[in-house]
């Protein structure tokens, strides 16, 4: 590694020996003084070497190339913002050696006593997540860089994940909804795909005409839409489970044919709804009100949808295998709605016991029966007998 004088900036060179044994050189120019191009080739030599005298952000950088191509774009955009935004600005410029778990406390309170311009707050949920974010870096330091401990566990999390209320409409409200969006049909049909298939936004929106078959009333559901810096991004979906074909009801079918009928030059594998998340946002808030039903979330519709189903008398793992979820997952969110049909075992098994014991009691009945019959006319024949005698 070089520094050199490059007019009246300074500008570094530095040569390396990669992980497949090649060699390499990377430069960097602009630097205002001999001891900021010093500084850059400090934190360079250390990165490469994989040592932890090195600031957070250097890590976090390490940690970034170790991590990004593991993860889905659009998961590790959300992971990113967090970090450059809430993490690097406090610890960014601190060794990642020296962080102790007093700094990690004098960071969560200035978390927790965030106030924006309206006065808000960060909420419990997102204060869990961005402490979560920045353990994960120091756990990764102390599992593959020899980082001693991780001070975010020392210290202790801050925040709790909030459980929200899951809201949902009755078929009866979808219903309303729906018959107010049919003056618009690319928003009638996209929210008839969420609710009658379970399906989620990402998923409806990465559809194509090539995802139905109509000859067997089933839908493929194999990917999802993200749009991520300006660009239209197709990912696998949210889970291996979420990779599903789905029965579509007959009425779907010929609904979504006349709609695929509409679109002028669509190709087999373009998308039909050519719409993004705020829109469906807006057409969610127009419709509600004109409907005058509650507004719901538009992931309230998979809620929606599975409560209807359950209250159909489904059972977990059949809901689970159409809406691309572990039938676990569907017993533990959806346990409130499962009660009646606990009460309805519980009234069948009573009639059940009630049946046993009312056939118990008819044989009961009929062996007396059986028994006075018999009892006079043996009486009978026995003072018959006697007369004879």
């Amino acid at each position: 590694m070089a520094v050199y004088k490059d007019g009246d900036k300074w500008r570094v060179i530095y040569r390396y020996t990669n992980w497949k044994g090649e060699r390499k050189q990377t430069q960097k120019r602009g630097f205002a003084t001999k001891r900021d191009a010093l500084a850059w080739e400090r934190e360079v030599m250390l990165k490469s070497e994989s040592k932890l005298d090195m600031t957070f952000a250097s890590f976090f950088e390490i940690y970034e190339a170790d991590k990004k191509k593991r993860v889905k774009e659009n998961t590790w955009e959300s992971k990113s913002h967090v970090i450059r935004t809430k993490i690097l600005p406090f610890f960014g410029e601190r060794k990642i050696a020296e962080i102790e778990p007093k700094d990690i406390i004098a960071w969560q309170n200035e978390m927790l006593a965030y106030k924006g311009e309206n006065g808000e707050v960060y909420s419990p949920t997102y204060l869990k997540t961005i402490h979560a974010q920045l353990s994960a870096i120091f756990n990764h330091a102390v599992r593959f860089y020899h980082l001693p401990s991780n001070p975010a566990q020392k210290a202790g999390t801050m925040g709790s994940e909030e459980h929200k209320e899951m809201l949902f409409w009755t078929k009866e409200e979808y219903l309303k909804f729906a018959d107010v969006m049919m003056d618009k049909p690319v928003s009638f049909y996209a929210f008839e795909m969420l609710y009658w298939c379970a399906i989620r936004m990402g998923e409806m929106l990465a559809l194509t005409p090539a995802d139905f078959d109509f000859d067997r009333q089933t839908l493929t559901i194999n990917k999802s839409y993200q749009r991520l810096k300006g660009k239209d991004v197709i990912t696998s979906p949210k889970t291996p489970k979420s990779n599903r074909t789905i029965k579509m009801p007959r009425f779907l079918c010929e609904e979504m044919q006349e709609y695929i009928g509409m679109l002028y030059e669509i190709g087999e594998n373009d998308r039909i709804f050519q719409i993004t998340k705020s829109y469906l946002h807006h057409e969610m808030d127009r419709g509600a009100k004109a409907a005058g039903v509650k507004r719901i979330r538009i992931h309230d519709l998979r809620h929606s949808a599975i409560s209807l189903l359950i209250e159909m008398g489904f059972s977990a793992l059949a809901i689970a295998e159409r809406v691309g979820h572990e039938s676990i997952d569907i017993t533990y969110r959806y346990a409130h709605l499962f009660p009646t049909k606990q009460t309805e075992m519980a009234d069948k098994l009573d009639m059940e016991r009630m049946g046993d014991l009312a056939l118990a009691n008819d044989g009961t009945d009929t062996q007396a029966e059986t028994s006075s019959e018999f009892e006079p006319k043996r009486g009978k024949e026995i003072e018959d007998y006697g007369e004879k005698a």
